[in-house]
């Protein structure tokens, strides 16, 4: 086995026991995921075609998937005001709960040293990034590292869609990210 081949299995059994602790909540990977993604996606990224793409699903999957997750009180639906067609998505008090919960991969990234998260987070990111530019696929940045997030005092203004971002929102990942 070459150390290619060790480490492509290393992150598949990480993945996969993570996903596990996931179904101690009920959840199946697809499920988990979703949550995570609405988690961390702003405002402008909780659309389902938008979850789609970045679960590399079709978007009936992850209708399927984000219809479960409403059923389980874990997401609410929120209906645009300027279009009652376009939809969008939002976690719970429950759903943040269920995000909450530890993990056996969670609790064991935080034992390692900040360096080491640190050079951990790009190595993955990097290789992340090559297999999603291979797939024709988006990364999916965080907001205040566009080049149309113009910052400001209290959060940012986003240029390319001429409205302004709450600081919380310019700290979660973005659909629209350059």
């Amino acid at each position: 086995m070459t150390d290619t081949d060790l480490v492509r299995q290393l992150v598949l059994r990480l993945a996969r026991l993570d996903a596990d602790a996931g179904r101690s909540g009920g959840l199946n990977p697809a499920q988990s995921m979703a949550l995570e993604y609405l988690a961390r996606a702003n405002k402008f990224s909780r659309q389902p075609s938008h979850v789609a793409e970045f679960m590399g699903s079709t978007r009936g999957t992850v209708s399927q998937t984000l219809k479960v997750l409403r059923e389980k009180g874990l997401i609410d639906e929120v209906r645009s005001k300027t279009d009652r067609r376009a939809l969008s998505y939002k976690l719970t008090q429950s759903g943040q709960k269920s995000l909450a919960q530890s993990s056996s991969l969670r609790n064991s990234l935080k034992e390692l040293s900040p360096l080491e998260i640190d050079r951990l987070g790009k190595s993955l990111q990097a290789v992340l990034d090559t297999a999603l530019e291979a797939n024709g696929q988006k990364p999916f940045g965080v907001c205040k590292t566009c080049r149309h997030f113009a910052p400001y005092t209290k959060g940012g203004f986003c240029n390319l869609l001429s409205t302004p971002i709450d600081q919380s929102e310019a700290e979660k990942i973005c659909v629209e990210n350059l």
